[in-house]
């Protein structure tokens, strides 16, 4: 009998995240596979979902519109920070800072633009808004 990935499954497989145009962004296919536990967030649940049913030995490419992947870019998201705000290092644009909520939560925005007054941060995925081709061969469900 052919095992198939279940929504819980532990899974062994190596897998491919790469812009539209194919530039490759994460890969396992030139290492170590990666063993992944479905259903705990280790992956995004769009991509869990298209592994549930994959057998071992599958091999197989899928192409995702930005809503099916890290969703669309939010203009919302897209804030001017004050300098005063940030950290005192030296800033540069498109550079991942990480800033702390008033929760003690931290969140992560890309510096699009700086001046001596403020900053254009992006806290939308770096992928949102774009299309992604997901490409996973299923080695081992454990």
């Amino acid at each position: 009998m052919t095992q198939t990935v279940q929504p819980n499954s532990l899974v062994t497989l190596h897998y491919r995240i790469a812009l539209e145009n194919g530039q490759p962004l994460i890969s396992t296919f030139e290492g170590t596979p990666a063993t992944l536990q479905l259903g705990v967030g280790e992956l995004l649940p769009t991509l869990e979902r298209l592994l549930a049913g994959m057998e071992v030995g599958k091999h197989q490419l899928f192409t995702l519109a930005p809503q099916e992947a890290f969703g669309p870019h939010n203009p919302e998201l897209v804030e001017r920070v004050k300098r005063e705000h940030m950290p005192e290092e030296e800033i540069e644009p498109m550079t991942i800072m990480e800033f702390a909520a008033p929760d003690g939560s931290r969140y992560s925005g890309l510096v699009r633009e700086i001046d001596a007054v403020s900053a254009v941060v992006d806290f939308n995925h770096p992928l949102a808004g774009k299309t992604i081709r997901f490409e996973v061969e299923v080695i081992g469900i454990l």
